[in-house]
């Protein structure tokens, strides 16, 4: 069954210039105990999926169709009351900046009680439960640490700390919105996998997003690649690495670092740039920076099976199952 089931989301923006179409018939979704990774360039909708899920949407941003169903639930038909009911609570999220997190001139146990602030327990109770989701996430010396303000964590901290307030509630569904970009690579690794052995504990379902391919590779099971507010591939972690189907997924991964064999002084990169959003080209939206374009990428491909449960929008596939 799937925590998160999104179906032909489409949304826009309100622009001097006209109607920015951020995301086009987005369909994805995210089962019971699994972690979805979610990657593609700057401007590919990410940041805009994240807040249609949530219903945190920019004054200018219209849903124009779709559906965003949690549990069977659609939120988009929730009522802004039942959503707030829901934040936090069966939907959390741990944001990309560990630094802007926390407010500032409170103390970090002070903000782990507040946001208990639904639960009828003591606040000895709400305490002692925000010392053992300190020590879950590997904060030394948790009980003392609850008397500290947020200056006084390393950025790795506080992001571990962002993530036990996150998993506090033990949310049916986590939203991780780049959490390992601010971090060096040693931290980065601690906290994959500290958000793994929890993620594994509490059997949520987790939404990852991150332009990290090495991050995706290493947490995820599932992979959703979006290239200019559409989705472009889905399948397993192992399938779209190991044979990409789509020549964007092919090209992102050619740019990631680990993937260079010899010292080069010039690292690999993808031609031209995301097509404008307001006025959108016809066809295949990858066409104008894909080298293998043709005649077919004037109209827009379909989704279409690319293998055991991995999807691909490329007219090259079809193309080889009818050849």
């Amino acid at each position: 069954m799937a925590v998160l089931d999104i179906r032909g989301l489409s949304v826009g923006y309100s622009t001097p210039r006209g109607e920015l179409r951020a995301l086009r018939d987005v369909s994805m979704m995210v089962p019971e105990g699994k972690i979805v990774g979610i990657v593609g360039e700057s401007g590919c909708g990410k940041s805009t999926l994240i807040s249609a899920i949530i219903r945190l949407m920019a004054p200018n941003a219209r849903v124009g169709a779709g559906e965003v169903r949690f549990q069977g639930r659609d939120l988009l038909a929730e009522t802004e009351a039942q959503m707030r009911a829901l934040r936090g609570t069966q939907i959390s999220m741990v944001f990309q900046d560990p630094m802007q997190t926390h407010n500032p001139v409170l103390t970090v146990g002070r903000q782990m009680m507040d946001i208990q602030y639904r639960e009828r327990l003591s606040r000895a109770e709400k305490r002692q439960r925000a010392e053992r989701m300190l020590a879950l996430v590997g904060i030394p010396d948790p009980e003392a640490r609850l008397n500290q303000y947020p200056f006084e964590f390393s950025g790795g901290m506080r992001q571990r700390i962002a993530i036990a307030m996150a998993l506090m509630a033990k949310p049916a569904l986590l939203i991780a919105d780049e959490p390992t970009t601010a971090l060096d690579a040693t931290l980065e690794v601690e906290i994959i996998k500290r958000l793994r052995e929890l993620q594994d504990e509490i059997g949520c379902g987790v939404l990852f997003i991150s332009h990290h391919l090495g991050v995706i590779a290493e947490l995820c099971d599932e992979v959703v690649v979006m290239y200019a507010g559409e989705v472009v591939e889905t399948g397993s972690v192992r399938d779209v690495f190991h044979a990409p189907a789509h020549p964007y997924t092919r090209a992102l991964l050619e740019c990631d670092p680990g993937h260079i064999k010899v010292k080069t002084r010039v690292l690999p990169t993808i031609p031209g740039n995301i097509p404008d959003l307001v006025n959108l080209p016809g066809g295949c939206i990858f066409a104008d920076r894909c080298e293998r374009r043709h005649a077919a990428c004037a109209a827009r491909p379909a989704m279409a099976l690319a293998g055991d449960g991995q999807r691909a929008a490329c007219h090259l596939i079809t193309e080889r199952e009818t050849a």
